[in-house]
């Protein structure tokens, strides 16, 4: 069932035996209280989760090794070095000058507790109408696995500068960071953020963005390192015509954790947002978590927004979670939508391979190597393509040659997918109406020996 709405609908919880409301109140989330993060620098706002709230369920919480529980603790190692061109001024700032620029709020715990422990921030300041011609590259680089490492980082570009931005991340830490980029009228930013850790490193982040009237923002997420990373990315917009393309891609190993939570909150009419993350997985244990929710507000008039998430399963023993959402609060819209798949290789792109000559192996690597090299391609920064290149093909060459256990591929109908395209008058997705979130819009795919599929996916 569906139905058109021009205002926001939450689900209302039912009485308990005695007829009070407020006895059931707590065991329930509103649709609301999932798609709006609390933004606030102020930790009260942000208890210590059970792993039962919606935003946290699907993450390993024993995994964070104390991320959630380090107010005054004993701070780790981390260093941050950036290079950037003679024009880029980079300075430290103390919390209440780096809170003073006003940018988003931390939306969770561990990025109050970034930056809170984190003290000072380092800024990076990118003038008004300046062109760089050179990337401004700053690396994070782990120190190790004590006691857990936190970094403040506010990156902020002039009204009508062009500036392309790579935050590369390496070694092993514990870390929670916090990064606000706030974009100035008119400019344009490409931002990378690589996440390249070994293997034992965990990392929770949040990276907030303000997009200036008539900006342009895109963003690139490349998680290809760690043992647990959750990143969370939200969007807003200072004022009408700003626009967003948040780029992403993952390749998740035997037992690593990837997940990927996106806000967009169109707050201004005539924005427009578009979201392409993909991800391939191999090895027992994988597991990735793909979260998009966009906000339409009332006031939002004239945007578009379309999310996608791809995700392609190589062996057996994988986890995938995509969930995306939409709440909209206005009809007034040029068009928004979702999609979601998740599968194995398809069986007509190896057919056509194998057809000319190109042996089986050979064949899935082609695959995923296509799968991937469209978004990296986006990004338009050369050294960034090159190395992304060269790292989905260090993970391809672990086994993702190697077929399935049951020796052969999925059948078309093993592909769960959700697709849809809304234009005005809009009609909202059923989840608005307080459906349980596994079954508004969550797509998870299991792969085991059996090649079972688990989808559940809007109807």
């Amino acid at each position: 069932m569906s139905v058109q709405i021009d205002a926001p609908l939450e689900v209302v919880p039912a009485a308990a035996p005695d007829g009070s409301v407020a006895a059931v109140a707590g065991a329930v989330e509103t649709v609301s209280s999932h798609l709006h993060p609390v933004a606030s620098y102020d930790l009260a706002d942000h208890p210590r989760p059970t792993g039962r709230e919606e935003v946290w369920r699907f993450t390993p919480i024993k995994r964070l090794r104390g991320l959630l529980d380090t107010e005054g603790a004993e701070k780790g190692e981390i260093t941050v070095a950036v290079d950037a061109p003679d024009q880029v001024e980079v300075r430290t700032v103390g919390a209440a000058e780096a809170r003073g620029f006003e940018g988003p709020a931390p939306v969770d715990r561990i990025a109050a507790l970034a930056v809170a422990n984190a003290g000072d921030a380092t800024l990076v300041d990118v003038p008004a109408e300046v062109e760089l011609t050179e990337p401004v590259t700053i690396t994070v680089t782990g120190e190790g696995l004590g006691a857990p490492a936190f970094r403040s980082l506010v990156i902020r570009v002039g009204a009508f500068a062009k500036a392309t931005i790579v935050l590369e991340h390496l070694g092993s830490t514990v870390l929670a960071s916090s990064v606000v980029l706030l974009v100035g009228d008119g400019a344009r930013v490409d931002l990378a953020g690589l996440q390249l850790w070994d293997d034992d490193a965990v990392h929770a982040g949040h990276l907030g963005i303000r997009v200036g009237r008539d900006a342009h923002v895109r963003t690139l997420t490349a998680s290809l390192g760690g043992d647990l990373v959750r990143l969370v990315q939200t969007a807003e917009y200072a004022g009408p015509g700003g626009e967003i393309e948040q780029l992403g891609l993952y390749f998740v190993d035997a037992d690593q954790h990837l997940e990927h939570r996106l806000f967009v909150d169109h707050n201004a009419p005539r924005t427009t947002s578009n979201v392409d993350y993909r991800g391939a997985l191999q090895g027992a244990g994988a597991h990735s978590v793909w979260v998009g929710d966009v906000l339409i507000r009332k006031v939002a008039e004239g945007i578009t927004t379309y999310e996608s998430n791809r995700n392609l399963v190589l062996t057996d023993g994988c986890r995938a979670d995509s969930v995306p959402n939409l709440e909209i609060e206005t009809g007034e819209i040029a068009g928004a939508g979702h999609a979601s798949t998740t599968g194995r290789f398809d069986d007509e792109q190896l057919f056509y391979l194998r057809s000319r000559g190109i042996d089986e192996v050979e064949a899935r690597r082609l695959v995923v190597h296509g799968f991937f090299a469209d978004i990296i391609r986006r990004i338009g920064v050369p050294s960034v393509e090159d190395r992304l290149l060269a790292a989905v093909e260090e993970e391809l060459a672990i086994n993702v040659g190697a077929p399935a256990s049951s020796g052969r591929v999925a059948e078309p109908e093993s592909e769960t997918e959700a697709d849809e395209d809304l234009e005005a008058p809009i009609v909202a997705p059923e989840h608005v109406e307080g459906r349980d979130a596994d079954d508004a819009g969550h797509h998870a795919f299991e792969a085991d020996d059996d090649l079972a599929v688990i989808a559940k996916q809007q109807s």
